[in-house]
C-alpha cells in the first residue's frame, strides 16, 4: 500500500511540472528566431517584430480589460505598449528620419524586442495560465527563464556561426537571404 501511494506522490508532482515544461518549451520556440536572426544577419526581422507587435496589442488590450487593480495593470500596460511605440515612431517618422533619427527608431525597436519578447511571453503565460504565477515555485520560474536565455544566447552564437554547419542553398531552400559570410555548398 506504501508504493502505491509514493506512486501516486510522484505522479502528481510530475503533473505539477508539466506546466512548467510546456511553457519552456513554448517560450524557447519563440524566442530562438529573432535571437538566430540577429546573429546571422546583425538584425531581426520585421515580421518577428511585427508578431511582437501583434501579441503585445492583443495582452495589451486583456490587461487593461481585465479585473484586477488598475495600478498593477498600468505598469504591465506601459510595457506590452512599447511595441505599438516604436511601430507608430517609424510611421509617423517614416519620411523625415535623419540618421540620429534611423539610430533611435533602431535602438526603440531594440528595446522593444529586448524587453518586449520575454515581457509579452510572460503576460501570456499568465492568460493562458493564470495559476501559473501563483502556483509556480520561484525555483521553476527562474529554470524557465535560465533555460530560455540560454536558447537565446545559443542561437545567436549559432546564428553568428551559421558558415560552420549552414550552408548559402540551405538559407536560399529555405526561403532565407543568404546572409553575409554564409559558405557555398561546394565549399565544404
Amino acid at each position: 500500500m506504501h508504493e502505491t501511494s509514493d506512486a501516486a506522490v510522484t505522479e502528481d508532482r510530475r503533473r505539477r511540472d508539466v506546466p512548467t515544461g510546456v511553457i519552456m518549451v513554448g517560450m524557447a520556440a519563440i524566442a530562438w528566431w529573432p535571437a538566430f536572426t540577429l546573429g546571422a544577419w546583425g538584425e531581426i526581422f520585421f515580421d518577428d517584430i511585427l508578431a511582437l507587435w501583434a501579441a503585445s496589442a492583443a495582452a495589451l488590450v486583456f490587461v487593461l480589460v481585465e479585473r484586477r487593480p488598475l495600478r498593477g495593470r498600468l505598469a504591465r500596460a506601459g510595457l506590452l505598449l512599447l511595441p505599438s511605440v516604436w511601430l507608430l515612431l517609424s510611421f509617423v517618422a517614416h519620411d523625415t528620419v535623419t540618421d540620429v533619427g534611423i539610430a533611435l527608431l533602431d535602438l526603440a525597436a531594440f528595446a522593444a524586442v529586448i524587453v518586449g519578447i520575454p515581457f509579452t511571453l510572460w503576460v501570456l503565460v499568465r492568460i493562458v495560465w493564470p495559476d501559473f504565477a501563483a502556483g509556480t515555485p520561484l525555483r521553476s520560474k527562474w529554470l524557465i527563464a535560465v533555460v530560455v536565455l540560454g536558447i537565446v544566447i545559443a542561437s545567436y552564437v549559432l546564428g553568428a556561426n551559421q558558415a560552420r554547419f549552414l550552408t548559402c542553398e540551405d538559407f536560399a531552400i529555405s526561403g532565407n537571404s543568404p546572409p553575409t559570410g554564409c559558405s557555398p555548398a561546394n565549399g565544404r
